[in-house]
């Protein structure tokens, strides 16, 4: 395929990814307003805490998974500026591509927020905040960039197990890794919002930015550092942990 298709095709995939998985997380938060009587804290929405999380997390799984099965075969469904990088540094992906990728990646996540916002109306923004990514309250900054990097180590090592190694089943690559974020979302949600992906948050505050919501942006290096960390650390153990010694 053409860089040009492939760069669509990220693009597409991002979209999908932001616009149904961001979508679910502004919409959890429009339902919940005037649910709760004053200072009671439930969790992010009407139906509290991990419920909450569980059903942000599975429309991701959802998208990602319909994502990779659709466009897989195009671009290999990167959808996250952290998984390029990570290809990127173990040579599995071409410099002359990498930043390509990125930028198509990121402009299909503001689009989606965008778009988002003109399907949902402006208390997407101003409630919802078009399911923007943030530290909670109580978690500090180097906090929520551990747990981003410890959470994207994950996806990307199962990414690495199924989709990349040559000797992976067939198949299973789409299930698996929306499962994995999926599973992510639900545990880590309510410490730094899970976000796994830097475009992921991009598109968001972009979003809200543009449009008079929060103004976000200070805690935009945790999404670039803790995702970018996690998924090259775990590149390079899979090839350490799957290598082949010999003598």
């Amino acid at each position: 395929m053409s860089l040009a298709k492939r760069c669509i095709a990220e693009l597409v995939g991002t979209f999908m990814l932001v616009y149904f998985g961001a979508g679910a997380a502004a919409v959890t938060l429009m339902m919940a307003r005037g649910t709760n009587p004053p200072g009671f804290n439930i969790g992010i929405g009407a139906l509290g805490g991990l419920a909450d999380w569980f059903a942000i997390g599975f429309s991701f799984a959802i998208a990602i998974a319909v994502g990779i099965y659709a466009l897989g075969r195009v671009s290999g469904a990167h959808f996250n500026p952290a998984v390029t990088i990570a290809l990127w540094a173990t040579k599995r992906f071409p410099s002359a591509e990498t930043g390509a990728y990125i930028v198509a990646q990121l402009v299909g996540a503001a689009i989606a927020s965008l778009l988002f916002a003109l399907s949902a109306g402006m208390t997407s923004v101003t409630i919802g905040g078009l399911g923007a990514t943030a530290p909670f309250p109580g978690v500090g900054y180097g906090q929520a960039i551990l747990v981003e990097a410890i959470g994207t180590f994950v996806l990307m090592l199962v990414i690495m197990g199924v989709a990349v190694d040559k000797k992976a089943p067939a198949g299973f690559a789409g299930i698996m890794i929306g499962l994995t974020v999926g599973g992510i979302i639900t545990a880590t949600g309510n410490i730094a919002g899970a976000s796994l992906n830097t475009a992921r948050t991009f598109g968001p505050y972009l979003g809200d930015f543009l449009l008079g919501g929060a103004n976000l942006w200070i805690y935009f290096p945790i999404y670039i550092i803790g995702p970018i960390v996690g998924a090259v650390v775990a590149a390079f153990f899979y090839d350490f942990i799957t290598s082949e010694t010999t003598g």
